[in-house]
């Protein structure tokens, strides 16, 4: 099945099995290999993939075989994600119908390794010839093209024919995958597959499949509701008891209880919790203590001494900005985004502090921009209120700051467009 746009551009959708889309598939394909002009597109996801790919070095002519995990290590895996308290549903809902159509149900995890697979005798025998089993890695740095490893890379739901897989080998194969994110926290937790050959294609194979990953992600809610509820029931006694501010969290951070203070969705969690004296970012020095699917937290109101009292802006890597807090109880990591980084690298510069207008100015370079600005270090102070303070704008007096920079000042943010980051950009190409 074809169409042609405005431009005279055909874009071969891949949806239909006649032998002329088949045969523009593979000119388009071949184009994109050799470099040359041509008048044929693939559809834009497929397009994108196919960029990916040719820039990652994939041998189109390679075989799809993989080294497969060993059991040991697929087992680990399976009981490391939520994928497994799905798989009833996941078989219910998927694997009856390919079984019929002729076709397989694949699970995997977001690296894109294989670790369920179940449907038609037939076509799990035919699999194994182009290493479609459990352990083996589908991503698209290992096996180009495939519906699996492209929902991977692009997180939306894809369908692969034929001769969009980018090897030759899968040309005979036709596959349909679905992202599966955990609604709690928005992460990708793995995907969702039906594959089989060429000649099972069926339009509404995508559709089916991405509906049964949003039931999936449906029964994850339904099933942390049900823990929330257990939890709430254990921790409602102990807070009536508790004097002061404190609040019950599941092992996420998800709030089940709370007394003396407004509620929130989420508490912000160190990745090492433990029990006894805690810092967190947005509630300062705590006491946490363990409850059965969770935490009990009791917010130590004198505890000021724990604070932190250094910060490391670290700015070194555009794909990885972070603030690191550190006191007498540690150190903690708080992930950023690029607005927040520029706005902490514009309070570093400014120690004396910054009004609103001064920032939006540092910013955006346009002063009025105050109600965006006092937003935004809204935002920021529910993780660092213990080392910002406010009127003016500033980092606490006595806090340490450190500003890592790229190994190239000028690197700094490469993507900002902030005055107070492309002035320093400016002067570090000048130097």
């Amino acid at each position: 099945m074809t169409d042609t746009s405005a431009a005279g551009m055909v874009r071969v959708t891949g949806q239909g099995a006649d032998r002329r889309a088949t045969r523009l598939l593979h000119g388009a394909r071949e184009a994109r290999l050799t470099g040359a002009p041509s008048g044929v597109v693939p559809r834009a996801e497929i397009d994108a993939s196919w960029d990916r790919v040719v820039r990652s070095g994939i041998d189109p002519d390679q075989s799809p075989e993989s080294e497969l995990l060993e059991a040991d290590e697929i087992e680990h895996r399976r009981r490391s994600t939520a994928l497994g308290e799905l798989m009833p549903l996941l078989r219910a809902g998927l694997a009856s119908i390919a079984d019929a159509a002729q076709q397989i149900m694949v699970v995997t995890d977001t690296e894109g390794r294989v670790l369920w697979r179940q449907g038609n005798t037939g076509v799990l025998r035919r699999a194994h010839d182009i290493c479609l089993e459990e352990g083996a890695a589908w991503a698209e740095a290992a096996t180009g093209t495939n519906a699996i490893g492209t929902a991977l890379a692009a997180r939306i739901p894809v369908q692969v024919h034929s001769a969009e897989h980018f090897i030759r080998a899968l040309h005979g194969w036709t596959c349909a995958a679905a992202p599966v994110r955990d609604p709690r926290d928005g992460r990708l937790i793995g995907i969702v597959d039906i594959s089989g050959p060429a000649s099972t294609f069926h339009p509404a194979t995508l559709a089916l499949v991405d509906s049964v990953a949003r039931l999936a992600e449906g029964e994850i809610r339904t099933l942390h509701l049900a823990e929330i509820e257990r939890l709430r029931a254990v921790a409602a006694p102990i807070l009536c008891r508790i004097g002061g501010r404190a609040l019950a969290v599941d092992v996420h951070g998800r709030l089940a209880a709370v007394t003396g203070m407004p509620p929130v969705d989420r508490l912000p969690l160190p990745k090492s919790m433990r029990p006894g004296p805690v810092w967190l970012p947005s509630l300062g020095m705590c006491r946490v203590e363990p409850l059965p699917g969770g935490w009990l937290v009791q917010v130590d109101e004198g505890g000021a001494q724990g604070a932190p009292r250094r910060v490391v802006l670290d700015l070194s890597r555009p794909r990885a900005l972070a603030v690191h807090l550190t006191g007498p109880l540690g150190s903690v990591k708080q992930r950023l985004s690029p607005r927040h980084a520029e706005l902490l690298y514009a309070l570093a510069v400014h120690r004396q502090g910054r009004t609103a207008s001064e920032l939006a100015q540092d910013i955006f370079g346009d002063a009025t921009r105050t109600v965006t600005v006092r937003a935004e270090i809204s935002r920021l102070r529910r993780h660092l209120a213990e080392v910002l303070a406010h009127r003016p704008y500033r980092f606490g007096d006595g806090v340490e700051v450190e500003v890592i920079h790229p190994e190239h000042g000028a690197d700094l943010l490469p993507h900002s467009l902030a005055p107070v980051v492309t002035e320093a950009r400016g002067a570090a190409r000048a130097t």
